[in-house]
């Protein structure tokens, strides 16, 4: 075998010919994997046009929520009578308005009855033993 390639390239233009052969196709390889439009650069774009398609996605999903709400708000009443009493804070008339407090159960109250009176002379901090 390594006689037919020294008897094949053994001529000053066939060896001419081989490395021209050889930078071609070294030229060629380098232009798929790093040139433009390479595999690289393909790799990119898919990437880029997968995270697109999931922002779209999401996009589409908002817009059909907002699309059911514009539709509600211009068929029905029920959806504007909502909107007017939760973001608005309005009541029909003869309605009453009463607001829920959120207090914990660990609230403890902080009402003063002002009927009790206190000793006005009298300071428990005097008797605390940190300050003597």
């Amino acid at each position: 075998m390594l006689m037919f390639w020294k008897e094949t390239f053994n001529s000053f233009s066939s060896r001419i010919i081989l490395c021209l052969a050889i930078i071609l196709v070294a030229g060629f390889q380098y232009m798929f994997w790093f040139g433009e439009g390479g595999y690289y650069d393909h790799q990119k774009l898919m990437q880029q046009i997968q995270q697109q398609t999931e922002v779209n996605q999401e996009l589409k999903e908002r817009n059909r929520i907002l699309g059911a709400e514009v539709y509600d708000l211009k068929n029905g009443a029920e959806a504007i009578e909502e909107h007017a009493r939760l973001d608005l804070g309005l009541i029909k008339p003869n309605e009453t308005f009463v607001q829920m407090s959120t207090i914990t159960t660990q609230y403890q109250s902080t009402y003063v009855d002002p009927n009790k009176q206190q000793d006005v002379g009298t300071n428990e901090d005097e008797d605390s033993p940190d300050m003597h």
